[in-house]
């Protein structure tokens, strides 16, 4: 008995979650996820994943599909991404005319069956449901960039999740109630208004996000004005303080030049908050992952400041560049 439809990749062991494991040949797209235990690596079908947001930071989307159809990486970065995600590090070998549907087609570096704690701790995560529905609490991004690969990809590409917690035994009521107790969930719309867990996408792809300015922007100054921790939703949190502080208001998101203005200027305003200010739902800018200094403390010309401002016309563009130049080409 496996937890899902296998694809290439490996599937996770039966969790013990009683009443709800079924045998290999009763899966399917959109089946039940119920067995899962909480540690365990899930693969899952990107389609049957529901989302814990109702709005995507569009631009790190357009970076990832940026560098993935118009990169001039030797080996196409959707690969690493896929492999890390996958929680084997990166592409080890990759054959020309391989796609992410192909799993025969490429390798990652750590083998399945080999995985490390430190080869899967960039995993992506997911709560499991009532009905054994599985709820994405990090990834968002990540597996909507994958299903919105042209030409590969889509909503039937299979990558693993690691499970938080199986809550499929509790009535929906019981259930986001739990959610909204561990901080899973986040029910702010993009002008910073309570919605409701009806008003979730009911499924990943850009077309059932809202577009959130602020969280794209909270993407670009990650390790210049703050790090990543393991607070749920943290950029939405600094995409508040934005929001309500009007800080780096109004740029051209089509412009390279004017983008990393306000990447300069947002992660300054950042930085000058210091580690005790409080910056958005009681969280201090010190919980936030605010840096002591501006860009980790190295000059405008170094760290990763620099690697972000270099244009699309370089041999290997910053993030903003990326994003710019594929919102310009695909007209969004």
């Amino acid at each position: 008995m496996v937890l899902a439809l296998t694809s290439g990749v490996g599937a996770a062991a039966p969790g013990g979650i009683a009443g709800a494991c079924l045998p290999v040949q009763t899966l399917s797209a959109g089946t039940n996820y119920g067995c899962a235990a909480a540690g365990e690596l899930l693969d899952v079908r990107i389609g049957d994943v529901l989302a814990t947001q109702p709005s995507l930071g569009y631009d790190e989307v357009f970076y990832k599909l940026g560098r993935y159809t118009l990169g001039k990486d030797e080996i196409n970065k959707k690969f690493d991404d896929w492999c890390e995600a996958n929680g084997q590090v990166a592409a080890a070998t990759v054959k020309p005319g391989a796609s992410l549907s192909d799993a025969s087609s490429f390798t990652c570096k750590v083998a399945i069956g080999q995985e490390t704690a430190e080869s899967t701790a960039a995993m992506k995560t997911v709560v499991i449901g009532p009905g054994g529905k599985p709820y994405l609490t990090d990834g968002h991004h990540t597996l909507t960039s994958f299903q919105e690969i042209p030409g590969d990809g889509g909503a039937n590409l299979h990558v693993r999740l690691k499970v938080l917690d199986n809550l499929s035994t509790l009535d929906e009521t019981a259930f986001w109630d739990t959610m909204k107790a561990k901080g899973w969930v986040w029910l702010q719309d993009v002008d910073g208004k309570a919605i409701t867990v009806d008003q979730l996408p009911k499924s990943l792809g850009l077309a059932g996000f809202a577009d959130d300015n602020y969280r794209s922007m909270m993407y670009f100054t990650r390790e210049i004005g703050y790090k990543v921790g393991d607070l749920p939703f943290q950029e939405f949190y600094w995409g508040d303080w934005m929001r309500e502080n009007k800080v780096g208001a109004g740029w051209n998101r089509s412009d390279f030049a004017a983008y990393l203005a306000a990447v300069r200027t947002v992660s300054k305003a950042q930085v000058a908050l210091g580690p005790d200010a409080v910056v958005s739902g009681g969280k201090t800018a010190g919980e936030l992952g605010v840096l002591a200094a501006w860009n980790d403390g190295k000059a405008e010309d170094k760290g990763e400041f620099t690697k972000l401002a270099l244009p699309y016309s370089d041999a290997k563009p910053g993030k903003v560049a990326y994003a710019v130049e594929y919102r310009l080409r695909n007209g969004r």
